[in-house]
This record gives structure tokens, C-alpha cells and sequence, in this order.
């Protein structure tokens, strides 16, 4: 099997196969924590720590594991990253732990996760497992960050609310007041909230799309056509 170019790796994470604008995979923990732009970039770190370091053990193992087997091995596998990830949070970021909750945890049975092991990690080097992950991860990160600005910002008027649970007491100034005496709009904090700013995220995606495809046959048709022979 020919190996993938590490940039085309980054292109399919970054954008043409994101996980959560194409795939739409992991889309309960993505609409239910990120009411903030904090919020969303503590799941989306753990998120990518979890699939660089599963990735990578994986690729490692993949000639060592029988395929009858390889699920429960890639679920196990998967599990122990996430529960060192889980304790280094309780311990470090004990606050924004506490905010998180249960989908911490849940990480675990992300499908963007499971199906990266299954559909790349356990098929290719541990070099472009590595970057499959990574960039798979910041990917979902991009997602979780937007829409939890996007909701913080109309929900509540700031960007980068307790800034704090992950930066430390330095970052309680990083608070960035957008809208002076903002009452704030219930709804966007709440799931339908959500479900609506992923919408639009989505839409946004598949009109730069459509655009840059009619650039590209815009340019294809441009070219003097080949003299013949």
C-alpha cells in the first residue's frame, strides 16, 4: 500500500475531511461543552493528545495484533491514553476538569478516535500516524474553538471567559469584553444554540468550498487547449 504525502495527511485533518464540518463524527461532546471558546479548547487539546498518542501506539502494534482481535486492542488502547489524560487534568486543571465532566472520560468512545486507528493508524507508519492524528485533532480543535466562541460571544456578549482554568490566574485579564452592558441571548448557550452555530460553521464550509472549486474550473478553462499533433 503506498503511503499518503504528509501534506495531503494535514489537508484531509485541517479541511477537506474534518471531523467535525465532514465527518460530523464526536458531535455530542463538541455541541454540549462548547458554551465557551475555553471550554472548547480543553476538550479539543485532550482530544489531540488522545489521537496522537493512540495513533501512534497503534501503528506501532499494527503487525503484532491479530485483526480478529484489533477492536478491543485499539479500545484498550485508546482507554488507557485517556485515563492518563483524565488524572493529569484532575490534578492540573482541576477546575476546567470539574466543568468538563463526564466527557472527559467519553473520549473514549469518540467515533473520529476509533476511526482513525481503524481507518489510518493500523495501516501506515507511525510518522503519518502521528500527523494523521494530530492534524484530525486540531481539525476538531478549529471546530470546538469557533463554535464556542461564536456562542460565548452572543450568548454573552466576551470572548475568552475564564481564560483562567487553563492559563493560570495571569489569564483572569485575558477577558475580552466585546459588547458593553450586554443583557445576553439565552438561546445560543443552549443546545439549540449549538446545533445552529454548527450549522452555520458547516454552510460556511461548503460555500468556500463550492468557491474554490468554480475558481479551479475557472482556471482549467482558461488554459490554451494542447496544439494537436
Amino acid at each position: 500500500m503506498s503511503e499518503p504525502s504528509y501534506s495531503s495527511i494535514a489537508r484531509d485533518g485541517l479541511w477537506t475531511n474534518n471531523p467535525g464540518l465532514v465527518q460530523l463524527l464526536g458531535l455530542c461532546p463538541l455541541l454540549a461543552v462548547t458554551a465557551t471558546a475555553i471550554n472548547g479548547l480543553g476538550l479539543g487539546l485532550a482530544t489531540v493528545l488522545t489521537l496522537v498518542a493512540s495513533n501512534v501506539t497503534i501503528s506501532l502494534i499494527r503487525h503484532l495484533v491479530r485483526p480478529e482481535v484489533r477492536i478491543p486492542v485499539f479500545v484498550l488502547v485508546i482507554a488507557s491514553v485517556v485515563t492518563m489524560i483524565e488524572l493529569s487534568m484532575n490534578a492540573y486543571f482541576h477546575e476546567l476538569y470539574n466543568i468538563l465532566g463526564i466527557f472527559i472520560p467519553l473520549i473514549v468512545t469518540n467515533c473520529a478516535i476509533i476511526g482513525r486507528a481503524e481507518a489510518f493508524a493500523s495501516k501506515h507508519s507511525p510518522g503519518r500516524a502521528c500527523v494523521d492524528g494530530l492534524t484530525m485533532g486540531l481539525g476538531f480543535t478549529f471546530v470546538l474553538v469557533i463554535l464556542g466562541g461564536l456562542r460565548e460571544l452572543v450568548g454573552q456578549g466576551t470572548l475568552l471567559a475564564q481564560a483562567h482554568l487553563m492559563f493560570g490566574e495571569a489569564a483572569r485579564t485575558w477577558t475580552i469584553m466585546v459588547i458593553e452592558d450586554y443583557r445576553g441571548f439565552l438561546l445560543a448557550i443552549l443546545p439549540p444554540g449549538a446545533f445552529m452555530g454548527l450549522g452555520l460553521l458547516i454552510a460556511l464550509k461548503n460555500i468556500i468550498d463550492a468557491r474554490l472549486q468554480r475558481r479551479a474550473q475557472q482556471v482549467m478553462a482558461a488554459q490554451p487547449a494542447p496544439a494537436a499533433a
